[in-house]
Formats: structure tokens, C-alpha cells, sequence
């Protein structure tokens, strides 16, 4: 740990002892350890690389040099950034943070550059009270919410940017936001009327993340103090859905607090916490799309709430917030528990949400909720600069730390994706290049690179949806694994340059009611992607869909299918989806 010398940030309240966190079984690459080289996903982060690379310093930097008295160059953003919006200057930390993992992803100066610049003249406006705010709306309205934003965004400069001034930046930050922060953890319904939004409960993975770079007790303190106990870890730790009611996207981001505390203190409960959380929004609150929150709101279950939010609103999924939590938590459990299914969760949120959201306007419109309200259309936020601006990057950005995971003798394929990456080994480097065009095709295959034979064991994620058999190969030759759904398969041997491994996951078709209340309102999904029509409602007959449907795909276009009715249907993956007007559910007669 690298440990920076300075006063005390806090009192430490009685109580608080030292910790050791720990690793989880499976670890997390680097970002520079993974390359994506091609297909959709690809496009997609040179896209957002390319957009935050060109956000004006001057202009993101203004408010906080205007609050300072120091020159301030530069146009207003507008939106909810702006001195007078919604909430003053609160993304400025996702910014760094994204641009910091877009820097080591990459290992482009430009971006490395950047992120120095921003710290920098970020930290320039602290004045002697350290007050890092935007101002006083900022301070009173938004202390939690915009202090945690500042925390990652220094952490992630430190560690993946190599800015040697983020963490003495950080520790005069935390000392200027303590007398702004909650004296309790707050949820929305108890907080005081001046902080309604403010989302204290959501501090503590980023607190127990300072903790660990720092080693800084004061961090550990914190973190604890902020952990929502009593009316959310404990009640879903014992098994208690207490999610209805309460805001979607803050509270699973909530949940990689409990997750970060059981790696830190070692408690149990909070993985219980988090893994019945995750059961209870996959179970009761999932569209088939893989997101949840209508209306940005967890819904009662068993009361066809999901079915009755298709016609009652367009704002289905928080998309760009509500993935970058839903990939957090998914990626906690995965490394934790080491279970596949956790994998099948992040890879639908990827390909039915994040991947088709519309890229970010220069402007800073940016695209927020996915709509399965019947003949929707995707659309920008009628805002500039609102939250999903500053998680859209981070998310995106860590398709990279999603795709593959190792430890101390195997390495963990999560995705298929075109991509390389570098496993760095005691024994030696090993490169393992994918290519695959998934989800246009079936097959991915797996080559090793490396300068020496070597033994270890290479696990491959099958999904639950292969439900018609996958297949595996090594070199060519059909191999006897354990190739069920939903679970890792597992090759051990002594591989060498040039092994080969061929991964076949049949894709099927299949429908997914909306509710439990609701099962002839369907969603059709093919393999791990959800289709929807080019169409308006519809009603569409049981024959139609049963013992492989006469659902086929069109001719020369591999991600279009066509269903002939009065009229030929067509239906293509909701992130394929550009300005069309579309429909996700449809009722089955």
C-alpha cells in the first residue's frame, strides 16, 4: 500500500478497528491487459474514448474556478454541471475516473495528459478549507453524491493515470467535504429537505477502495459509518426483499458497497447481502432486456407492476447508470463466488442495454432511459450533462475487466468478444487472442501465444441460454468437458503457441414473460440478445412462436429476422436499433 503522511482526516469514532482486505478468489485484469480488436463493442469504446477525450477543460473546470476567484476560461456547459443546475459540478469525478481507465487501456499520452490537467486544475480551486464543491448548492443539496464522484475519479487517476498529485488531492478533499456529509447514513425518505437526492448510502465502496490505496485508517472509519445496516443490509442478509419503493440505480450501486465491505471486514453478512439482493432483482425485477427500475424505482413483486409499466411510462431502465452498478455487482459476485451466472447477467445488460444506447451529442445530451413502452423510439435525456453522462465512460471503459478474470492457476473466459489479452505469469507471459464475431455468430475461437509451454487450467463461461448444447474443441478435436449451462467448463493441460480452443454456443430461440402475473406478454430473446420489432404493438399467434416459431432469419443480414403474418414482421436486437420505432413486448394469442 502506498501510504501518504498527514494529519488525521477525522476523529475515528469508537468501534472502528484496523482491517485486511482481501483479495477474492478471482482477480480483475488491468485495463492495459486487455484489448478489444474489433466488432461492435469496440466501435463503441473508441466512440466514448473519442467524445470525453474532446471535453472542454476550460469549460469543465469553469464553475469550480469562478467558486475559486481564479480566472475561468471557457463556455458554460449548461445542464445539470452548470454553477446553476441541477447538481453543480457532481460528474466532474466520473470524468477523470473514465478518462483515467481510458489512459491505461490505451496508454495514450493525450489521455494520461488530460487527466493530469484536470486534477490538477481541480485542485488549484481548494481554497484553504479545502471546500471542493462547486458551490453552496452543490455543498448542502448534493455533499454525498458529488464527494463520492470526487473519490473514485482521484483513486482511479492515482492508480490507472499515474498522477502522483491525485492522493494528496484526495486527502485535502475528504478533509473539506467532512463537515458538508451526513452525520448517519440517510436514505431518500429520512434525509432533510435540503438533501432529498444526496445518496450517503452509496459512499462506502468507494471509501473501502481509499482504504485500501492509502492505508489511511480515517478511510476505514468512514466507510463503516456510511454502510446502510440497519434498514437495507441487514433485512436482505437475512433474506428480506425490501427493495419496492426504493431508487433503483443508487441502491444496487448500494450493493458494491456491501460486496467492497465483505472483501474488507470479512463479514458474511454482506455477502449475503448482496447475493439475495442480486437474486431478488434478477427474479422480481428484470426485464428481459436485463434491466429494472421503471420509473427508476424497484416495483412491488407478484403484482404485474412490470407488465402495467409498458404502457404507463417510456423511462423503463436508468441505462447508463443502471448498467455501470448492474456490471459492478456482477463483477463482485463473479470474482467472489466464482459462479457463471453472474457472467449470464452482466453479458445481458451488455448486449440489450449498454451497447445500444446512443452515443453522447457534443452538446452533452446524452441518452438515459431504454423504453419498452410499445412503439418507442430511443431518444437523448431533454437535459445536457445528467448523471448517465458521467457513468456512460466508466461502463463502457470496463467491458475491458469484464471479459476475463484469473487466479492463481486458471484463467476465466466472462465474454466473447474480439480481443487480446496479456496474462502475466511467474513462469512467463501468456496471450490468449479471441476472435469471433459473437453476437452475429455462434463461434468464438481461442489461440495461446506464450514463449514456453505451460500448465494451468482454462475456463470458459457457458451460459444459461445454451441451452441446446455447447461444444468445445481443443485443436480441432472435440473434447469430453463438463459443458453444461451456466457454469464455467474447465480444460486443464499443458498448453503451447498455437493451441486452439473452438467454443460453439448454439443459440435458440425462446420467450420471456414480463411478469409472473402477466405470462402471455412476452419478450423474444435469441440466444443472449433480446429482439424486438420494427413495429407497433402487437399480437402475434402461439403458433407462430412454438417448436422453433417460423421466426427466420432474412436474407444476407445476420441480425435481422423476419416472422411472416398478415404482413412480414421484422425483428432485430434492441441494440442493433438506431431511430427506428420498435416494440419489445407483444402479447401471444
Amino acid at each position: 500500500m502506498a501510504t501518504v503522511a498527514a494529519a488525521p482526516l477525522l476523529r475515528l469514532p469508537s468501534g472502528i478497528s484496523q482491517a485486511s482486505p482481501r483479495s477474492a478468489p478471482l482477480q480483475e485484469f488491468d485495463y492495459s491487459d486487455v484489448q478489444l480488436t474489433g466488432g461492435d463493442l469496440r466501435a463503441q469504446f473508441d466512440r466514448v474514448h473519442t467524445a470525453y477525450l474532446a471535453l472542454n477543460e476550460d469549460s469543465v473546470l469553469k464553475g469550480y474556478r469562478e467558486r475559486a476567484g481564479l480566472p475561468s476560461p471557457g463556455h458554460d456547459m449548461g445542464g445539470w454541471y452548470d454553477p446553476t443546475g441541477f447538481a453543480p459540478g457532481c460528474h466532474f469525478g466520473q470524468y477523470v475516473s473514465a478518462l483515467a481507465r481510458f489512459a491505461q487501456a490505451t496508454g495514450d499520452p493525450a489521455t494520461r495528459d488530460k487527466v493530469q490537467r484536470l486534477v490538477d486544475g481541480f485542485a488549484s480551486t481548494l481554497d484553504a478549507d479545502n471546500f471542493p464543491y462547486m458551490n453552496t448548492k452543490a455543498a448542502t443539496m448534493w455533499p454525498s453524491y458529488t464527494f463520492d464522484k470526487h473519490v473514485i475519479g482521484l483513486l482511479d487517476a492515482h492508480r490507472f493515470a499515474g498522477i502522483s498529485s491525485a492522493l494528496p488531492t484526495l486527502q485535502r478533499v475528504t478533509e473539506g467535504a467532512q463537515r458538508y456529509l451526513p452525520p448517519k447514513v440517510w436514505d431518500h425518505d429520512d434525509a432533510p429537505r435540503q438533501t432529498p437526492w444526496d445518496e450517503s448510502y452509496t459512499l462506502p465502496e468507494n471509501l473501502f477502495y481509499a482504504y485500501e490505496v492509502t492505508g489511511r485508517p480515517e478511510y476505514l472509519a468512514m466507510a463503516q459509518k456510511y454502510l446502510a445496516n440497519e434498514r437495507f443490509f441487514d433485512p436482505l442478509a437475512a433474506g428480506k426483499n425490501v427493495l419496492p419503493g426504493l431508487h433503483a440505480y443508487s441502491h444496487c450501486n448500494a450493493l458494491s458497497s456491501a460486496a467492497r465491505a465483505y472483501l474488507t471486514l470479512h463479514d458474511e453478512k454482506y455477502l449475503r447481502t448482496a447475493m439475495n439482493a442480486w437474486d431478488m432483482i434478477e427474479q422480481t425485477q428484470q426485464f428481459a432486456s436485463g434491466g429494472w427500475g421503471p420509473d427508476e424505482t424497484f416495483v412491488v413483486p407478484h403484482q404485474g407492476k412490470l407488465c402495467e409499466s409498458l404502457t404507463r411510462t417510456h423511462h423503463s431502465f436508468e441505462t447508463p447508470c443502471g448498467s455501470y452498478a448492474h456490471f459492478k455487482l456482477a463483477r463482485y459476485l463473479l470474482r467472489i463466488t466464482g459462479e457463471s451466472r453472474y457472467g449470464d447477467g452482466l453479458e445481458r445488460v451488455l448486449y440489450n442495454a449498454i451497447l445500444g444506447v446512443k452515443d453522447p451529442a457534443p452538446e452533452g445530451h446524452c441518452f438515459y432511459y431504454s423504453d419498452y413502452h410499445p412503439a418507442a423510439q430511443k431518444t437523448y435525456h431533454p437535459d445536457r450533462w445528467p448523471c448517465c453522462s458521467g457513468t456512460l465512460p466508466q461502463v463502457v471503459a470496463d467491458y475491458l475487466r469484464s471479459a476475463y478474470f484469473h487466479d492463481e492457476d486458471g484463467l476465466y473466459v466472462n465474454l466473447f468478444a474480439p480481443s487480446e489479452l496479456t496474462w502475466k505469469r511467474q513462469d512467463g507471459p501468456v496471450k490468449l487472442i479471441q476472435d469471433t464475431r459473437f453476437p452475429e455468430a455462434e463461434e468464438s475461437e481461442l489461440r495461446f501465444e506464450m514463449a514456453a509451454p505451460a500448465d494451468f487450467s482454462l475456463h470458459v463461461r457457458i451460459p444459461r441460454w445454451a441451452q441446446s448444447g455447447a461444444t468445445l474443441a481443443v485443436n480441432g478435436k472435440t473434447v469430453d468437458a463438463d459443458a453444461k449451462p451456466g457454469r464455467f467448463a474447465g480444460l486443464h493441460r499443458r498448453w503451447q503457441t498455437g493451441d486452439t480452443v473452438q467454443v460453439k454456443l448454439p443459440f435458440t430461440k425462446r420467450r420471456e414473460p414480463i411478469d409472473d402475473q402477466h405470462p402471455e406478454t412476452v419478450a423474444l430473446m435469441h440466444g443472449p440478445l433480446m429482439l424486438v420489432a420494427l413495429e407497433q404493438a402487437l399480437e402475434i399467434p402461439r403458433r407462430a412462436l412454438e417448436n422453433g416459431g417460423e421466426l427466420r432469419s432474412a436474407p444476407g443480414t445476420p441480425r435481422r429476422f423476419e416472422l411472416p403474418l398478415n404482413k412480414r414482421v421484422q425483428f432485430v436486437p434492441w441494440y442493433t436499433v438506431k431511430d427506428e420505432t420498435y416494440t419489445t413486448y407483444f402479447i401471444q394469442t
